[in-house]
């Protein structure tokens, strides 16, 4: 059972405070929509978020993963917390996406995942801005969370600072739970590739998009690994390949994926998948592995300190939005730091649906509840006045 953590309130003051700010941060949520930032791809969006935080009195930088970082007393502070939300979304698109507001939803792809999470960070910072921090505070927009950015950001966060950081909270996602287990992956591009020729002339030639089922099959067949309450699972996301109708396809490739949030499930998802890509190996076939990126699970995590992380972030939901957060697992920026042993929680400021879908849509009058409980967790790490 949760420990209820007990937490510093809000005064009536900070709660008006965030309320009259609710206009301003909906008007900075649709101006970050408004500027695209596919993964890789987030320099636009990443400009704008620095010039905004220098226009209001912080200092910022672009570092080479394309992060916005805007420390507070990291020169007055060893121990440091950092605060993170992720500027990228799931969509390809370079030019702005349509928005439309509705029944008090505001429709826009990302504009909840993760975009209206990056305005209550950028908010926060500015009213916090002249506090005084206990510790040393990184906010952090960062970069690359999203599929096949592979936590890049993140990553580079946690190679500058890991040895000084003693919590890590990622705003992400809906106000309704707290993820706080990491689930790590693998994911793999694998390419068949064999002669080919005429579906006529050259028939019983070997198939390339043939020997990739075959190789699916046999993945989709495989046992799955348990340790403990464990969930791994695994998939193949996409195929393509071949020429047409009347071709015996010299190419295929898949992409393909195991998911665990248990490090020795996801050893002996490694295994069995390189003992099948051995089944199936030479002959009129080739085959070509790429490895596209890794998340990994979380790995020495000092429990006490974890859970006491949890349950200050529970509380503050709690407290704010009237219900009770669900806990759970997750593939977020938090695997990075939770697999470097570092207390490590999840969650977001609004409530909304759709999230990677050109549906996707948000309450904005929401905001105001999420943004209070982020700032009442927030004023752990920082001196009374």
């Amino acid at each position: 059972m949760m420990m209820k953590e007990t937490i510093r309130p809000l005064t009536a003051q900070q709660e008006k405070d965030v309320e009259q700010m609710q206009a301003e941060t909906i008007s900075l949520l649709k101006q970050l929509c408004a500027i695209p930032a596919p993964s890789h791809h987030e320099e636009r969006r990443a400009a704008f978020i620095r010039g905004w935080f220098e226009a209001n009195g912080m200092h910022a930088v672009i570092d080479d993963a394309l992060n916005v970082l805007c420390p507070v007393g990291l020169d007055e502070h060893k121990d440091m917390i950092v605060v993170a939300a992720h500027t990228d979304t799931v969509f390809p698109d370079m030019e702005p996406m349509p928005m439309r507001e509705e029944g008090g939803r505001l429709y826009c792809p990302g504009v909840g995942d993760d975009t209206a999470n990056v305005a209550a960070l950028m908010m926060l910072a500015r009213y916090l801005r002249d506090r005084k921090p206990s510790c040393g505070i990184l906010f952090a927009a960062n970069s690359c969370e999203e599929g096949l950015g592979n936590l890049k950001g993140c990553k580079a966060i946690m190679k500058a600072y890991a040895p000084r950081v003693k919590a890590f909270v990622s705003l992400d996602c809906g106000l309704d739970g707290i993820c706080c287990s990491a689930v790590g992956s693998s994911r793999y591009r694998i390419t068949a590739k064999t002669k080919g020729g005429h579906s006529f002339s050259d028939f019983g030639s070997r198939n390339a998009i043939e020997a990739l089922a075959q190789l699916i099959t046999k993945l989709y067949q495989q046992e799955i690994p348990h340790h403990g309450a464990s969930i791994t699972t695994y998939n193949v996301g996409m195929i393509e390949g071949g020429t047409s109708v009347n071709t015996i396809a010299q190419q295929a490739q898949m992409l393909y994926e195991y998911r665990s949030d248990d490090a020795s499930c996801l050893a002996q998802m490694e295994k069995q998948m390189q003992q099948i890509l051995g089944q199936v190996m030479g002959g009129d076939v080739q085959y070509e592995v790429e490895l596209l990126g890794t998340r990994p699970c979380a790995d020495g995590v000092d429990p006490q300190a974890h859970q006491a992380l949890i349950d200050l972030a529970a509380g503050a939901l709690r407290r704010y939005t009237d219900h009770e957060p669900a806990l759970g697992c997750g593939s977020t920026d938090c695997n990075i730091p939770l697999s470097l042993g570092i207390p490590s929680v999840c969650y977001g400021v609004y409530r909304g649906a759709g999230e990677h879908t050109r549906e996707e849509w948000m309450e904005p009058a929401s905001m105001k509840y999420g943004m209070k409980a982020a700032l009442c967790m927030l004023l752990h790490w920082y001196e009374t006045v």
